[in-house]
């Protein structure tokens, strides 16, 4: 029995990417592409792939999603981002899956642009949640790294899609610079334990899980490239907790000072 999907998109100035997203989506019985206000070729492309388009002001990465997932038609939801889109045999896979669902989401490996290479066959991609049921759940509140979460069972599909993600370094590097800016207000008040250790000791993980676990390491300098980027963010976001909570006791220190004895 055939089960309609609707696949949800949301969009800012990525007329570079979107049509091969589009195009990957156009299985689905209905495209939703919920904009935040292109002035690029988005909307155009958008138009062109039968999209159903609707638009607002971006009200941050989870309620942007959260939007556009509500106003699709269908409860199964394929939710993509802009600059990603699934492979060739994904249709089938999913068509033939969705006919006698076994779970109520389903986690897909994302394989990640190398910035300038697709990666290694060997190596691992990540595995994220990207089809689902939205009556069984929506965005979690996590800022920057906002996902889709389900309240029922969740199992792996054999199924791939790509993101094609940042072009060169120095885009990586100010796209890590925003994001670990970004989580800062969330962690702070949320001190986890062992913050000094979590600060040294996290980035050398983050590298080794990347370039050893997940096998980076088969894609030469774009593997190296990507493990130390990973690690250098892996610093960030708890170096700038640990900055913020230095600069608040600063200030409680000179708004309350400890006046000495004579």
């Amino acid at each position: 029995m055939h089960t309609p999907l609707s696949g949800v998109v949301t969009t800012f100035n990525n007329g570079a990417t979107l049509a091969r997203c589009l195009d990957s989506l156009m299985f689905c019985d209905e495209i939703v592409v919920l904009d935040s206000g292109s002035d690029d070729a988005t909307l155009e492309i958008a138009r062109a792939h039968g999209a159903n388009i609707h638009a607002q002001p971006f009200a941050g990465y989870g309620p942007q999603k959260q939007a556009a997932m509500d106003l699709a038609q269908h409860d199964w939801i394929l939710l993509l981002d802009a600059d990603e889109f699934v492979e060739g045999a994904a249709a089938q896979a999913i068509a033939r899956e969705l006919e006698t669902p076994r779970a109520d989401g389903y986690r897909l490996e994302r394989q990640e642009w190398l910035f300038w290479c697709w990666p290694h066959r060997g190596t691992r991609g990540n595995r994220q949640l990207r089809l689902f049921r939205k009556s069984m759940g929506g965005m979690n509140s996590v800022p920057v790294h906002a996902a889709p979460e389900v309240h029922g069972r969740v199992i792996d599909l054999p199924v791939v899609f790509r993101h094609y993600g940042e072009p060169d370094l120095a885009t990586r590097v100010e796209k890590i610079n925003r994001y670990s800016s970004g989580l800062v207000e969330h962690t702070h008040g949320k001190r986890k334990p062992f913050m000094g250790l979590r600060l040294i000791v996290y980035p050398w993980l983050a590298f080794l899980k990347l370039y050893v676990g997940k096998r980076y390491f088969l894609n030469g300098w774009a593997g190296f490239f990507a493990a130390r980027t990973q690690a250098f963010y892996a610093f960030l976001k708890y170096a700038k907790v640990v900055e913020a909570e230095q600069r608040h006791a600063l200030s409680q220190r000179e708004a309350n000072p400890v006046r000495g004895t004579t």
